[in-house]
């Protein structure tokens, strides 16, 4: 099975379009079983097309990239987290190309506010996988030293809403750098999950922000800060950064993760 995670900034990058048509090939090319995106935003003005859906929303051009290139199939649930830069509903998706038993939309935060930027809000699926039921979540969480929003009290609430049989995958943005020691990473493996990275028989240095990005305004460090966490210690064939100029164009202020797991 193949995972991706990415950041996308959507709507933020110079020469969107163009890479949106490179994220449409690779996902081509890679036939990812899960995709999990951050930073997926629409507009706050356009008509609405399907309940919250807009027209620009980042998903519906990247599915209309892929059916031009002859890719079809891929699921998909979007929903707003909350209103970015006073113009975007920013949000989370996650895309599967296998049959969806259950989908999944939460608040991790106190607020659910949509107009609280500090508002953060979870997506999943539950798949069918050769026979198995699995559970897959995007997550874009916020940071170590907030006093509004704390970072433990996402966590515990990420995890009292996980609370099922069925194994599970957490992907996205965790605004923690694995690096970092006794802060939100080493909180989130006190949970019990299973970094995909250590996991992996091969590896890069997993480094997924390079220097300053929103949010990380004084950062001169590599961080890896964008994960795919397991509930499982599954057999992971590979981890590796992608988008980042040398796996690929960089094509957001954050680099992707690609993991192959055996499942």
């Amino acid at each position: 099975m193949k995972l991706l995670t990415l950041n996308c900034h959507s709507w933020l990058e110079e020469n969107q379009l163009d890479k949106i048509r490179i994220l449409a090939e690779t996902i081509k090319e890679q036939s990812y079983d899960v995709i999990a995106l951050q930073e997926v935003s629409q507009k706050l003005n356009p008509e609405n097309i399907d309940g919250e859906l807009k027209h620009d929303n980042f998903v519906l051009f990247l599915l209309e990239e892929l059916k031009q290139i002859g890719v079809t199939g891929y699921e998909f649930v979007w929903e707003c987290a909350h209103i970015g830069f006073d113009i975007y509903e920013e949000g989370v998706a996650l895309l599967t190309k296998h049959p969806v038993e259950k989908t999944y939309s939460f608040f991790v935060t106190k607020s659910s506010d949509i107009t609280n930027w500090k508002a953060r809000r979870i997506v999943g699926a539950k798949i069918r996988y050769q026979g198995k039921l699995v559970r897959f979540y995007s997550c874009h969480l916020g940071w170590w030293h907030d006093e509004q929003e704390s970072y433990e009290h996402q966590v515990d609430s990420l995890f009292s809403k996980i609370n099922e049989e069925s194994p599970f995958f957490l992907m996205g943005d965790f605004n923690n750098d694995a690096n970092t020691r006794h802060e939100g990473y080493d909180y989130l493996l006190s949970k019990g999950v299973f970094d995909a990275y250590h996991l992996a028989n091969t590896k890069d240095d997993g480094a997924t922000v390079v220097g300053e990005i929103k949010g990380w305004d004084d950062n001169k460090e590599d961080l890896r800060i964008d994960l795919i966490l397991t509930s499982t210690d599954v057999e992971v064939k590979s981890s590796k950064v992608i988008f980042n100029g040398k796996h690929k164009p960089v094509i957001s202020d954050h680099y992707g993760i690609e993991v192959e797991v055996n499942l």
